[in-house]
């Protein structure tokens, strides 16, 4: 099964939640006017896109229905598309994944329970499928099941683990993972980290220390911060964002359990609103469904 299908078929409930609403807007309404549209924007907005980032889409698409004299419903769809694929790549911005230097890190952070250790597995699989040695540091030391579960992942995608006992200073751990690193010649080190909370200041400390510790030690490295989020958690999501912007400099998202939810609709608003890129998208439970975002792609699962 290819990507497309793959994702169509894991955002299936968002797609019947989007698909089922906006062809009941077309079917209620004769002529594509402000009634229409203002229909249009609450459906966005209770499809967990948000106010604002709603807003700002159906304005460009009254913009284009009047400028190119859009009425034929699937040109009104089409352009609908575009204007989410606009948000999603963010124009004029690069949101490709920088892991060019030997060795390249990644920095996972996020809340527990978003899936971010898998997210860790099924990342370095795709690595290492493209022939990249990953070494994976299991800095999430106050979690005794955390180090347990990543080892697993780290075994199935053939990564390497660096990882101490419960309780020991997470940055030491990846000061340990970025010396074995260097000696194994390796290309990619992974770093996990603590769920942490916007309210547990000494968690968000530690994160700080970690990041300390990479900027001293791989001051040449392209570095990339990854933030896991989880899809089905609709606008709670957004807030978990801004939390986390407040303490390091993210540089993409990974969407997790879009499977599972019809609230698919709130990566758009997510990117909008923070203008961080997604950067991986999970649709599945198995170990290869993790893949590198698209754009386009992801629109028309939905629409």
């Amino acid at each position: 099964m290819g990507f497309f299908d793959k994702l169509k078929k894991g955002m299936g409930k968002t797609k019947s939640s989007f698909d089922e609403k906006i062809n009941n807007v077309f079917k209620s309404f004769r002529k594509v006017d402000e009634d229409f549209l203002d229909e249009l924007e609450e459906i966005l907005i209770m499809s967990d896109i948000g106010m604002d980032t709603s807003v700002k889409i159906i304005n460009n698409l009254r913009n284009r229905i009047r400028k190119e004299k859009l009425e034929d419903e699937e040109d009104v769809k089409s352009a609908l598309r575009d204007e989410m694929k606009k948000i999603l790549e963010l124009e004029n911005k690069d949101i490709n994944l920088h892991l060019d230097t030997k060795p390249s890190v990644i920095l996972v952070v996020g809340v527990n329970g978003v899936g971010k250790t898998t997210s860790i597995g099924k990342i370095a699989n795709r690595l290492a499928k493209d022939g990249k040695k990953v070494v994976v540091a299991a800095a999430d030391t106050f979690r005794a099941a955390a180090v347990e579960q990543l080892e697993i992942w780290a075994n199935r995608s053939g990564a390497s683990i660096v990882k101490r006992e419960e309780g020991v200073d997470p940055a030491a751990v990846v000061y340990d993972a970025i010396r074995i690193a260097k000696q194994n010649n390796a290309d990619v080190l992974i770093v996990d980290t603590a769920g942490r909370l916007h309210n547990k200041k000494y968690l968000m400390d530690e994160l700080n220390k970690i990041q300390k510790v990479i900027n001293k030690e791989m001051e040449e490295a392209d570095k990339e911060v990854l933030l896991v989020i989880d899809g089905a958690t609709g606008q709670n999501a957004i807030s978990q964002v801004k939390a986390f912007k407040q303490e390091t400099d993210i540089t993409g998202l990974v969407i997790t359990k879009l499977d599972g939810t019809a609230k698919g609709g709130v990566a758009i608003g997510i990117v909008e609103e923070n203008q961080i890129p997604i950067k991986f998208i999970g649709v599945g439970e198995q170990i290869d469904d993790m893949e590198i975002f698209n754009a386009e792609d992801f629109v028309k699962a939905i629409i």
